[in-house]
């Protein structure tokens, strides 16, 4: 915390917030790979086992959308360096969240197609869980083409730089809040009580929502 030179005022910085959300992640990572490998029997993206083929759903999400979107909004406070090693590896960040999502919704989309089933797009799950990934790619392009593409002009660059910020945070959260859908869908089809395995998927939904808002925090806080 830094003193205000008007006053007596404390103000906090991120790095509280960069380290809880390391731990948070490092938590939800724990969690989600021991429901899927001790509960749920692996993830695998082959159509021979249903079952494994909806795990690799949940990790691909959790690693995708999240886990690597929200080091990509933190890499240029947690990444020592120059600005363009930062924007660099943020670019890279997101590409793999892209990469891992599209992985994603494949699984899904094979899953139901292996079941002879129409995919559910009525929940508000596939819904935002659609939204999410439309606008991946989207805001992926466009930040592509203003801050890294060679011939984009600085003064477009400064003026898309807070716009560009605000919807990847509007993005990430929304991934937040899909993956808590998702999950709730998960817990509920399994028809989950008071088991183990339902205190390990709440603590994983918990764990990921903590780490959203560390990220959300960090990006606040100076």
């Amino acid at each position: 915390m830094a003193r205000n030179r008007g006053g007596g005022r404390f103000q906090m910085s991120a790095t509280p917030a960069l380290v809880l959300a390391q731990i948070f992640a490092a938590a939800a990572i724990t969690l989600m790979l021991v429901w899927i490998l001790h509960f749920r029997g692996g993830v695998s993206l082959k159509a021979k086992n249903l079952q494994r083929l909806l795990n690799a759903h949940h990790v691909l999400m959790l690693f995708g959308p999240i886990i690597s979107t929200g080091q990509a909004i933190m890499a240029f406070k947690t990444i020592p360096g120059r600005r363009k090693v930062r924007k660099l590896i943020h670019m890279l960040l997101n590409l793999a969240g892209l990469i891992l999502g599209v992985l994603g919704l494949y699984a899904i989309f094979k899953f139901y197609s292996e079941v002879n089933e129409p995919a559910d797009l009525h929940s508000l799950h596939s819904w935002t869980g659609i939204g999410v990934m439309g606008l991946y790619v989207i805001q992926f392009f466009l930040g592509f083409s203003f801050f890294l593409f060679p011939g984009a002009q600085k003064n477009m660059r400064t003026d898309m730089k807070p716009w560009h910020a605000f919807f990847g945070l509007v993005i990430f959260i929304l991934a937040v809040f899909t993956s808590g859908t998702g999950l709730i869908q998960r817990f509920r089809f399994l028809n989950l009580l008071k088991e183990r395995e339902a205190y390990v998927l709440n603590f994983t939904g918990i764990a990921i929502i903590l780490f959203g808002i560390a990220v959300v925090m960090s990006v606040v806080l100076p």
